[in-house]
C-alpha cells in the first residue's frame, strides 16, 4: 500500500507547543479532562456518556518491530483503553475520567512520546455497544510475536456496558486479501462508523472504506469487502494518496468521508466525500481542507472538521505545520468551512453533545499530556 498514512504512525510529538489554542470570537473553550494518553476517536453513548479511545504509550522497549517509513522502532505495551469522561470536568479535568476497558495493545516508538502510537483509534455506538477500531499502520504479518495481544491491532472490538469486549473482525485481512489501492500491503484502520446490520472502517493504509457485516454466533468473525476507494488527490505539479481518516454517516443516510492527503500535506487540497451507502457512488462535498482527521454531524446538518497541519505551501512556502491544528465548520448542505477555533495541538477527534456543545481531543500524541476540551458558542 502507498505510504501516505506516515503522520498517523510515525510523526515526532510537538510536546513544547502550548496546551489549548485560543477560541475565536463568541467561543468558549474548557478543558474537561487531561492526563489522557495519546487520545483520539471520542463519541457519545445513547445513554449521553463520552467515551474517548486513547491508543496509549506502546511499551518499555521490547518487543519491538522495525517501522513501516524510516524512522525509529515501534515498541509493544498494553496501554491502550477506552475512557469514560464527565462532560462536566467534575471533580476537576485530572480525575473526570475513568477507564472502562484496559489492557487493549498498543505500540510506539520509544521513549514514550518519541513517536505516533498505534491503538485504540475511534468509537463508535450502535446502541449501547460500543464499537472501537485499533490502528496498525503496515503490513499485518509484522503484529506475530510482538505480545499477548498483538493480533488484536487492526481490529475492530465490539465492547459490552460491563467493560467486556470481543472481536467482531480483523480489518486488516481485506487488505491482504483484496489490496483495493494497489502496491505493497499496508494497513491503518483508524474511524469507525456502527451502523444497523453493518459497520463501516475508514482504512488510512488501503486509502478505503471497509465494510463489516453482520457478526456471527459465539467466535464466528464477520466477513469484510471493500466498499469504495478513494481516488487520488490532485495537489500542485501532480497528485497524492487520498487517505481516509474518518467516516460518519449523513443526515440523508450517506457516507461522509473525510481524508488525510499524502505528505507534504498541501495546504487546502484536502477534501470531504459523500458516498452512496453501496458505495457504487462518489461525489466531492467540500473542498479546500487540510490534514483531515475526524468530521461529525451537528443536529442542524453542519458539519465539523478536525484537521491536525496548517499544510504545506508550494512550491516553497510554509512547511505542513504538523501538530497545528483546528476545528472548522461546514454549514448545512455544504460550501465553504469557517474556523471555529485555531491554536488546537495534535487534534484527534470530535463529537457533537447532547447538549449542543462540541467534544473535541486535544494533544492526541501526548503521552499523559492529552486532553478533551468542551467548545460552546456563545
Amino acid at each position: 500500500m502507498l505510504r501516505g498514512n506516515r503522520l498517523l504512525r510515525s510523526a515526532a510529538c510537538l510536546a513544547a507547543l502550548a496546551s489549548t489554542g485560543s477560541a475565536l470570537a463568541a467561543v468558549q473553550t474548557t478543558v474537561i479532562a487531561t492526563g489522557l494518553v495519546s487520545p483520539r476517536g471520542i463519541g457519545f453513548a445513547p445513554n449521553g456518556e463520552l467515551y474517548v479511545t486513547e491508543a496509549g504509550s506502546g511499551g518499555p522497549g521490547t518487543p519491538c518491530t522495525p517501522p513501516p517509513d524510516p524512522g525509529l522502532p515501534r515498541c509493544y505495551g498494553e496501554t491502550g483503553a477506552l475512557t469514560r469522561v464527565d462532560t462536566a470536568g467534575a471533580p476537576s479535568p485530572a480525575t473526570s475520567w475513568v477507564r472502562v476497558v484496559t489492557g487493549l495493545p498498543s505500540v510506539a516508538a520509544q521513549p514514550p512520546g518519541s513517536g505516533f502510537a498505534q491503538g485504540p483509534a475511534d468509537v463508535s455506538f450502535h446502541g449501547m455497544q460500543a464499537h472501537v477500531i485499533l490502528g496498525w499502520g503496515g503490513n499485518p504479518a509484522l503484529r506475530d510475536g510482538m505480545g499477548p495481544k498483538s493480533n488484536l491491532l487492526g481490529s475492530l472490538l465490539r465492547v459490552l456496558p460491563n467493560g467486556r469486549y470481543d472481536v467482531i473482525a480483523d480489518i486488516t485481512v481485506n487488505e491482504v486479501s483484496d489490496n483495493p489501492a494497489g502496491g505493497a500491503v499496508d494497513t491503518n484502520p483508524y474511524g469507525v462508523v456502527a451502523l444497523p446490520g453493518r459497520r463501516v472502517v475508514a482504512d488510512a493504509g488501503s486509502n478505503a472504506l471497509v465494510e463489516v457485516g453482520p457478526s456471527g454466533s459465539g467466535p464466528t468473525i464477520a466477513a469484510t469487502k471493500t466498499l469504495w476507494v478513494a481516488p487520488p488527490v490532485p495537489v500542485p505539479g501532480g497528485t497524492r494518496e487520498s487517505v481516509p481518516t474518518s467516516v460518519v454517516q449523513g443526515p440523508d443516510g450517506w457516507l461522509y468521508v473525510g481524508e488525510l492527503t499524502g505528505g507534504p500535506f498541501f495546504r487546502g487540497v484536502a477534501r470531504v466525500h459523500r458516498v452512496s451507502p453501496d458505495g457504487s457512488m462518489s461525489e466531492v462535498y467540500a473542498t479546500g481542507l487540510t490534514a483531515i482527521v475526524d468530521i461529525a454531524f451537528g443536529p442542524d446538518g453542519a458539519l465539523y472538521v478536525v484537521e491536525i497541519a496548517s499544510g504545506f505551501v508550494a512550491p516553497s512556502g510554509p512547511g505542513p505545520g504538523l501538530g497545528a491544528g483546528r476545528l472548522k465548520r461546514i454549514p448545512p448542505g455544504g460550501g465553504a468551512a469557517e474556523v471555529i477555533v485555531d491554536g488546537l495541538v495534535f487534534p484527534a477527534g470530535v463529537a457533537v453533545g447532547p447538549d449542543g456543545a462540541l467534544y473535541v481531543t486535544n494533544r492526541g500524541v501526548a503521552p499523559g499530556g492529552g486532553e478533551v476540551l468542551r467548545i460552546t458558542t456563545l
